[in-house]
């Protein structure tokens, strides 16, 4: 396999395994629909990628690896089957990937990216492949010389029963992409029982309701384990302390969600390191982009994007913020939240409702909508008791948001107070200033 082309590669799945193979000496070109930061990136990293599709970027690569939403009409799938050229999607291709390795597969509903992030930077040495950009390493991608494979697993599509694990370790079960189970939650439990039977190690969160019903030899994991958590703000950045086995850990970010993230990752990491090393290791954490990811911070104004894009995410991730906040001195909290999906928002609609309720002020931007037939939500209706803003998007300058509508005119202008931005769209751009 000299040369792989994805199309899809701006995605942050497809981008790991491209840098991952770039990095081993492979070839790599690849495509997608708009440029973006991380298409930048990648062709500073000597990646060959073209925007957007066209069947001109289809050269002469041995195999083409497409992202689980391209379509059968795709003009570079297309091309790639007139010539000959093998074509399979990122779920088809995960055994090239992890087959010959000692994977540590890392899946749940909330908390994965954060878990093998960490797990990574506890394990140096190994080879990670991430949902998210390290912030330690300035990748969603290592590549090393070891047999072991830090590896965040995908339920979206039931990907994470291909992933070969050695460990199998589990955040929880909370059933979420319902629409590729068919809304079947036997189907949906039954991938998660499938994906911890092929493992030889199971490291689980205990406290997990399907977990408790498994009969299977497991270590489980429980938050109560956990003594004396607090939280510090050390050089501006937040810090949750911790003892756990006569030891005291810290964790970069706010929150007892990543409390139980980090003793996943160390239970897990036991088997190749002593303690004592895993409690230096785990300092080289210093959190994930977009997950609690600050981005400015004065005296009085605090910006945080924040990847959450579920109920139980935004809960646990604004009660962080409250916390920062209140250590920083600062008095409002604004939650601004581009819904994302339609159906995830209708299915879960009780659950955003509620999520918000420690926001001092909530913001409601357009939902992004991923590819779905627009649905009508009564947002103005169903958010009533938050009396929320509704904004088009969001502008960033300097030290000021700026609440934009459909005309282009400014609603607001928010310039002190913690504000977070919620969302798997493009919030994250129009927080950094990129649209």
């Amino acid at each position: 396999m000299n040369h792989v082309h994805f199309v899809g590669i701006g995605g942050i799945g497809l981008s790991a395994i491209a840098r991952y193979l770039n990095a081993a000496g492979v070839k790599v070109s690849g495509s997608d629909i708009k440029e973006t930061p991380l298409t930048a990136k990648l062709r500073v990293e000597g990646i060959e990628v073209n925007i957007p599709h066209d069947e001109k970027n289809v050269t002469t690569p041995d195999l083409l690896v497409h992202t689980a939403v391209a379509k059968p009409d795709n003009v570079e799938l297309i091309a790639a089957k007139k010539k000959g050229i093998k074509t399979l999607s990122r779920r088809e291709f995960l055994p090239y990937i992890v087959n010959d390795k000692k994977v540590l597969s890392v899946c749940g509903a909330h908390g994965k990216s954060t878990t093998t992030a960490i797990l990574s930077s506890v394990l140096p040495q190994a080879n990670a492949l991430i949902g998210a950009e390290s912030k330690e390493f300035h990748s969603n991608a290592r590549r090393t010389d070891s047999e072991l494979l830090v590896f965040e697993a995908d339920e979206s599509d039931g990907s994470f029963v291909d992933s070969n694990p050695y460990i199998a370790i589990v955040t929880n079960t909370e059933p979420e992409h319902m629409e590729f189970y068919n809304h079947d939650l036997d189907k949906f439990y039954a991938h998660y029982e499938e994906f911890l039977k092929k493992a030889k190690i199971r490291v689980v969160n205990g406290d997990d309701e399907f977990i408790k019903k498994l009969d299977l030899p497991m270590k489980k994991v429980y938050l109560k384990d956990a003594k004396n958590i607090r939280y510090e703000v050390r050089d501006g950045l937040p810090k949750t302390v911790f003892e756990y086995e006569n030891r005291e850990f810290e964790v970069y970010g706010f929150g007892e969600h990543l409390v139980l993230d980090a003793l996943l990752a160390i239970e897990a990491a036991r088997e190749f390191l002593n303690i004592d090393e895993i409690v230096s290791n785990i300092k080289n954490f210093i959190g994930i982009k977009k997950r609690f990811d600050i981005i400015r911070h004065t005296d009085n104004f605090v910006l945080i994007d924040d990847y959450g894009h579920h109920p139980t995410e935004i809960k646990a991730t604004l009660h962080s913020a409250k916390i920062y906040a209140m250590l920083n001195g600062l008095d409002n909290v604004v939650a601004i939240w581009q819904p994302h999906k339609y159906s995830r928002t209708i299915d879960n609609l009780e659950g955003f409702v509620e999520c918000f309720n420690e926001a001092s002020e909530l913001v409601i931007l357009p939902v992004w909508s991923a590819g779905e037939k627009e649905v009508f939500i009564d947002f103005e209706k169903h958010f009533a008791k938050h009396n929320p803003i509704f904004a088009k998007r969001v502008k960033v300058d300097g030290n000021n948001i700026m609440l934009i509508d459909e005309n282009g005119e400014i609603i607001k202008t928010i310039d002190n107070g913690l504000i977070i931005g919620f969302g798997a769209g493009d919030i994250t751009y129009q927080l950094r200033g990129y649209l």
